[in-house]
């Protein structure tokens, strides 16, 4: 699968800097279409491209591969932060996740809130509580002072209240343009520095780091938010306790129960694991760096050729590569070997 993610971020590498975030994803998707058709699987694309954009391949409900027996459920984003690669900033990759057929899970909204952490604070997180008690209980996890971690944000202006409150709990934070997909994979690899991803982000790239905490061992809570609810006065605090409605912690009801009799979506009122939304045994996952990110170099192009550096996970085995790989563009690719 690393092939996929390299084919990917090396197309989108061309685009650094360039100003056309559009041109740079459509190259990404193209390239990462191209490649994914020859994988020896029957696989059904459950998070992708979103199908009314130009790109129009990759989208939710396609199939790709060859077709052999091997069925399986694919979560993909072919890049990234495309808005920061055409800015020629950081943080931009390429990155697919597989699992076995109807293990991911449906998506009933584009944003949710979410936790981050690495493999020595799994039971230390919990989204119903406040934003101080969960890193109180993180630093202890890593034996450090709440002052020693640092938490990664995004620039949003929904996230007014929770950047003031992790100030007042005295931690550290790193606030990201762009790049939760890659921050929230960075939590499970210790050298990166990076201890917490909190905040309100994208459903899709949410599950595909789920996909990746589940093979590094680190652990992740969400809740999906409902799309027209993503106004920061809606919200008290990052336990978004809003209009007496107390999220519940219970994760029993399946994605096909989605009406609670009373016109709301069950979906909405539950406290998902990462193994909830990435339900499988047999994960693998794969990213390749397009610009700079906090664990992997982006690509780098020479006379003739470019590399690339990657990471591959598999949960099963629980196995770690980091990839730099050598191409030369005077030899293509076959894709189907």
């Amino acid at each position: 699968m690393v092939r996929v993610t390299e084919a990917a971020a090396l197309a989108a590498a061309r685009f650094l800097g360039k100003g056309d975030p559009v041109s740079a994803d459509r190259a990404a998707v193209s390239a990462m279409q191209q490649a994914i058709k020859n994988v020896k699987m029957d696989g059904q694309v459950i998070i992708g491209e979103k199908s009314d954009t130009d790109n129009a391949i990759l989208f939710p409900g396609c199939r790709v591969g060859t077709g052999d027996n091997l069925k399986v459920d694919i979560a993909l984003d072919a890049l990234d932060c495309r808005e920061s690669l055409a800015n020629g900033q950081t943080n931009a990759i390429s990155a697919i996740a597989i699992s076995p057929e109807n293990t991911i899970i449906d998506y009933p909204s584009d944003f949710m809130k979410m936790i981050a952490v690495g493999s020595d604070s799994i039971d230390a997180i919990n989204l119903n509580d406040s934003v101080f008690d969960n890193l109180v209980r993180i630093a202890e996890s890593k034996r450090v002072y709440v002052e020693d971690l640092t938490v990664v944000v995004l620039d949003r202006v929904r996230h007014e209240i929770l950047i003031d409150e992790i100030r007042k709990s005295g931690a550290r934070i790193a606030i990201l343009m762009a790049g939760d997909l890659g921050a929230s994979i960075s939590v499970g690899i210790p050298s990166t520095g990076i201890d917490v991803v909190m905040g309100i982000g994208s459903s899709a790239q949410g599950i595909i780091a789920a996909a990746a905490l589940r093979c590094l061992g680190g652990g992740f809570q969400a809740q999906f938010v409902p799309s027209n609810n993503i106004v920061p006065e809606e919200y008290d605090s990052f336990s978004l306790e809003r209009k007496g409605n107390r999220f519940s912690s219970s994760a029993k009801v399946t994605k096909d129960k989605k009406d609670s009799g009373n016109g709301v979506d069950e979906r909405f009122e539950i406290l998902y694991d990462k193994v909830d939304l990435v339900k499988g045994d047999n994960i693998m996952f794969a990213a390749t760096g397009v610009s700079l990110s906090p664990f992997l170099k982006g690509a780098i192009f020479k006379p003739g050729g470019a590399l690339t550096h990657s990471v591959v996970l598999r949960n099963k085995s629980g196995t770690v590569r980091f990839l730099k790989t050598e191409h030369f563009f005077d030899k293509n690719p076959d894709y189907s070997k």
